[in-house]
């Protein structure tokens, strides 16, 4: 069968594009913006890639063709499909009937570390020996793919998202899983494009409270008022919560600044166990991300020391706090931040792993929430852990970064070329500072920029 994907670069169309491949499906594909690591995995699947949206795409006809959420009424291609008569889906709905039927589905859900939590819990439920599916917005390292079939019996984790399905379905892509578990990790405003405020988002996710069976299990963290607003429209499922609250089943206690180190405290009818995590990844975000993998790897039978044991063997996925290279002991990481939220939580993390050097923090506003200017009272607040913020406006941002920078004062400035912002932030770089670039995109391929800069002054002796 001949499967073609509109927009197959978007991290869950290139996910759905890899199960495709796995299923024996010959699987081609179009985007307009083609870049790694989602299109170096999918040219390594033997997918075939189109760049750009044109009628020609369909040519030879498809069998089917699966429609990318990111794609609307007047675009080339999807024109081309609704004058063919071809048959077409969206993503969400092909993985429901594709692969997830007869599975244990597992759906990781939130406006914030979805794909850290879905990566978590494949690898503890992996370390378990359960050899279980998954689709992941993002590339886990401990994998090298962001999918996989697995073994049919084992679970399948899905990175659950509130993201509406398709031009066609305007429901969130999650309505489709149909999970028995359900992990709710937090709830706050986002996609302004499509919601117009936290409570059309809170309906949404009660939809997916709503298809998860009484004899499942919805797994919720403790700090979140817009999750406990969701739960009280009506909940059918028993619930154990996460958190740092001494009420919650999961407990969590920091034992170092950085969240490097924590204990977990498992509440059981028999009384309470514990465990100590050592582990890569830094910051109490992080850590109440692999609280709530823990819950539900327990909820499928894992045990709680053997996957505390497999935390200390987790490797970040990429784009999400990863190390792209160092020189001259200045490092340049890469990742994903793109919320104010999950911004300020990566840099206080960070801030707190980097005792000696400072914090330099190169951000690109390029989500559509951020270009929509909805969130932009709290980007000040958000970058309080850097030493140094780096702002670059892109084209498509609807308002302008003046207005942010101006009250941050020597502690921030804008750019609206990259070679400029490059040659600033490279000028303030020391050795034992760290670099951080947060973007949900390409960013012109800046952090590649970094390097050579910060390479070429090393060698000229300039560091």
């Amino acid at each position: 069968m001949h499967l073609h994907i509109i927009g197959i670069c978007g991290t869950f169309m290139g996910s759905l594009a890899l199960l495709a491949r796995e299923l024996g499906h010959q699987v081609s594909g179009s985007d307009a913006n083609v870049y790694p690591p989602m299109s170096t995995q999918l040219q390594e699947a033997g997918i075939t890639l189109q760049e750009g949206y044109r009628a020609e795409n369909l040519t030879p006809a498809p069998d089917a063709v699966v429609v990318g959420n990111a794609l609307s009424r007047g675009n080339v291609e999807v024109e081309a499909l609704l004058n063919s008569g071809l048959p077409y889906t969206s993503g969400a709905q092909w993985l429901a009937e594709h692969v997830l039927p007869g599975r244990k589905v597992i759906a990781v859900a939130g406006t914030h570390g979805k794909t850290t939590t879905a990566s978590l819990l494949a690898w503890l439920l992996e370390s378990a020996g359960l050899k279980p599916g998954f689709l992941i917005g993002g590339v886990p390292r401990n994998f090298g793919v962001s999918a996989r079939l697995g073994d049919s019996r084992a679970p399948f984790v899905v990175e659950a998202d509130e993201y509406d399905t398709a031009f066609f379905d305007k429901r969130s892509k999650f309505v489709h899983y149909r999970p028995q578990i359900a992990v709710l990790n937090n709830l706050e405003f986002d996609h302004a494009d499509i919601f117009p405020d936290l409570a059309a988002i809170e309906r949404q996710f009660h939809h997916l409270v709503r298809t998860v069976p009484s004899q499942g299990q919805l797994l919720v963290a403790d700090d979140q008022p817009a999750l406990d607003r969701v739960l009280a429209q009506g909940v059918w499922t028993p619930v154990a919560y996460f958190g740092a609250a001494s009420k919650s089943a999961w407990r969590l206690v920091l034992e170092r600044e950085d969240a490097s180190r924590f204990r977990v405290i498992r509440r059981t009818p028999s009384g309470e166990e514990d465990a100590v995590v050592d582990w890569p990844l830094t910051g109490e975000y992080n850590a109440r991300n692999a609280l709530g993998a823990l819950a539900a790897a327990s909820a499928c039978g894992a045990d709680l020391a053997r996957s505390c044991a497999a935390l200390a063997r987790f490797e970040n996925p990429k784009r999400r706090q990863e190390v792209r290279g160092e020189v001259n002991g200045i490092q340049v990481i890469d990742d994903f931040a793109h919320h104010p939220t999950a911004i300020a939580a990566t840099l206080k993390g960070l801030r707190a792993a980097t005792p000696k050097g400072r914090l330099l923090a190169v951000i690109e506003p390029r989500s559509n929430t951020m270009r929509l200017g909805a969130l932009k009272a709290q980007l000040n607040d958000s970058v309080a852990a850097a030493d140094h913020a780096f702002w670059y406006q892109p084209a498509a941002l609807d308002w302008s970064l003046k207005a942010l920078i101006a009250p941050q004062g020597e502690r921030a400035s804008g750019f609206d070329d990259l070679d400029a912002l490059v040659q600033a932030v490279v000028a303030q770089a020391s050795p034992l500072d760290r670099i951080v670039v947060m973007s949900n995109g390409g960013f012109g391929g800046v952090h590649e920029r970094l390097l050579a800069a910060l390479e070429t002054r090393a060698q000229q002796g300039e560091a």
